[in-house]
């Protein structure tokens, strides 16, 4: 019984043995299998990455060789070339030459970093092509993108515009609901409406300086539209919103009417001042002038002053620079400046300034003579008192330089003929054909102003009262008219007219009663009416200070252009796109106009 339990205990320990051993032998059995396996396909997955690298490497050769790119240079061996260096590494001996071992590796490390070098550095131009192609791409797609974004942001600009329209009329429309309302009332519809008024304020306000209208912008339109329609049911009375809009309309063109006169009255009184550095330029020039000698102060070929051959210029001026730069500009436009002689005319005050300047400042060949007014003994004496008694505001009107044109026989007895400008013009060409112009036995010659259609048209009209029966009967309303700034005056003729009396005569009766407005411009029209003959539109463009749409062509070939108007060039107000044909004439870099702040 023993015997059998033991051999029992063991039958059941083998029965577990076996069962526990047997599984462990079959899966390591099996491991090993799936090992041999995977080893097998990680080595063939090596030697696929090894192809297709391989595969790469070789498409990209194609590449290069389709780029034209020159790849590297192959070093192959034929059967001669390695024998000898087979033979070449053993001396006679039969020892190893260490040394052309040492030089044949040498080279096939040269050759090899040579072809590395090749290969870095065709990759990298190939990178820089990649780099630069992608940025024109990148650059082409930006403008088109900005093509593609113009029309879409002018479409937008369009409908913000639209809307801020809208919201304005809502806001007229509700300051007039408002003005229905009793005063001192604070009902719901009255705070509700000032509200409204309050948002859509704000919204015009940020919608002028966003072209993008916000959706709270939006949002407050719809707001006053339900407050608006709300006040429409509580003052249903047309008739009345019609008046009241009606007077609303009429007092915003009153005030558009006020600003528009104030700001011409402040152009006017801008043209009117003198800048800063003018004045601070005459007092150096004066104080300058009066230090020097009285054998100083004399210009060199008087002797020319009263030679009828010769060229001769005259400006009335007070102003420095005007007259340096009308006085540059025909000299240095001359063929013949040594034929020039200048005559400069101006007051008492500024004659030391303008004389120290031009001796300062030397004319070269040409001949320069400064007078000034109140040296004139024939002039009468009561002269400024009658020009001051034109009902004027603008003292450039009624200025005794100004009128003195009427006496150009006067000033200069012994001369023939001469050309007059104003002091703000530039001359851009030689005026010697201008000499030789046919004046048909008239006294001036001048560019007309009769043109509808240009912005210099003057009618007689404009600043002539043809209501008045002198001037109806002795003047054509209708004729053409001239322009002041360049003239050719005939001083025999002028002489044997007496055109001087004449003016004198026109002027006391227009200082009787208004028949026309203040400035010499009218009193010229009557003076010189029938003894004007016209010159041709190249000789003298018109309206450089106060139109800024002129052709930039027809003022670089005109002769002379003219910057009648408002807007001087040395003033801040004048128009910026002229300036330059006026400051290349100014010399800058001039220590006194340094020291004055008179800068381009």
């Amino acid at each position: 019984m023993k015997k059998y339990r033991r051999w029992q205990r063991i039958l059941i320990l083998s029965l577990l043995s076996f069962s526990v051993f047997a599984p462990i032998l079959l899966v390591s059995q099996r491991l090993k299998t799936l090992t041999s396996i995977g080893r097998k396909e990680f080595i063939e997955d090596l030697a696929n990455i090894k192809y297709r690298t391989d595969d790469l490497r070789l498409n990209a050769i194609e590449q290069e060789a389709a780029e034209e790119l020159k790849g590297p240079k192959l070093i192959v061996f034929k059967e001669k070339d390695f024998s000898s260096v087979v033979s070449h590494s053993y001396n006679e001996n039969g020892d190893s030459d260490q040394s052309g071992d040492a030089r044949d590796a040498s080279k096939l490390l040269e050759a090899n970093e040579t072809n590395d070098k090749g290969k870095e550095k065709d990759s990298h131009q190939i990178q820089q092509n990649k780099i630069q192609m992608n940025y024109r791409e990148k650059e082409q797609s930006n403008q088109e993108t900005v093509r593609h974004d113009q029309p879409l942001q002018s479409q937008s600009r369009r409908e913000t515009d639209e809307k801020v329209k809208q919201m304005r009329d809502q806001l007229i429309r509700a300051k007039a609901y408002l003005s229905f309302s009793p005063p001192g009332s604070n009902s719901h519809l009255v705070k509700e409406l000032r509200t409204r008024i309050k948002e859509v304020e704000r919204a015009v306000g940020e919608a002028s300086k966003d072209s993008d209208l916000s959706r709270s912008a939006s949002q407050k339109m719809r707001s006053m539209g339900v407050s608006l329609a709300k006040a429409s049911h509580v003052f249903p009375d047309c008739s009345a919103m019609a008046t009241k809009l009606r007077a609303m309309a009429y007092n915003a063109e009153e005030q558009v009417r006020a600003q528009k006169n104030q700001e011409s009255y402040l152009f006017q009184l801008a043209g009117r001042t003198t800048p800063k550095g003018l004045h601070c330029l005459s007092m150096r020039l004066t104080a300058e002038y009066f230090s020097l000698q009285p054998e100083e102060r004399q210009f060199p070929n008087q002797q020319k002053l009263h030679d009828p051959d010769l060229y001769h210029y005259a400006v009335f001026s007070d102003n420095i620079l005007a007259c340096a730069v009308v006085v540059n500009s025909t000299i240095a436009s001359a063929k013949e400046p040594e034929k020039i002689v200048f005559h400069v005319v101006t007051d008492s005050l500024n004659l030391p300034a303008i004389s120290m300047w031009f001796l300062l400042n030397p004319t070269g060949k040409a001949t320069i003579h400064i007078q000034s007014v109140d040296n004139f003994d024939w002039l009468p004496t009561k002269y400024n008192a009658i020009l001051k008694e034109q009902k004027s505001n603008d003292p450039r009107y009624t200025s005794a330089l100004n009128h003195l044109r009427f006496y150009l026989p006067y000033i200069f007895p012994a001369l023939k003929k001469i050309v007059l400008f104003d002091h703000d013009v530039v001359v851009q060409r030689d005026l010697t054909g201008l000499w030789s112009v046919d004046m048909k036995g008239k006294v001036n010659a001048a560019v007309e102003t009769c043109q509808g259609s240009e912005s210099s048209f003057r009618p007689m009209h404009m600043l002539m009262n043809f209501s008045d029966p002198f001037l109806a009967k002795r003047f054509n309303a209708n004729v053409c008219t001239w322009a002041f700034g360049m003239n050719m005056f005939d001083l025999r003729e002028w002489r044997r007219l007496n055109l001087t009396t004449l003016y004198r005569n026109y002027l006391q009766l227009g200082l009787k009663r208004p028949l026309w407005k203040a400035g010499s411009l009218p009193l010229g029209w009557i003076t010189f009416y029938n003894q004007t003959v016209a010159l041709e539109k190249r000789w003298h463009a018109l309206g450089l200070g106060y139109d800024s749409g002129l052709g930039l062509g027809d003022i670089e070939h005109a002769a002379v252009i003219h910057y009648d108007g408002v807007m001087k060039p040395w003033l801040e107000i004048g128009i910026a796109k002229y300036k330059g044909y006026w400051s290349k004439h100014v010399q800058y870099d001039h220590p006194y106009l340094q020291q004055c702040n008179i800068h381009e």
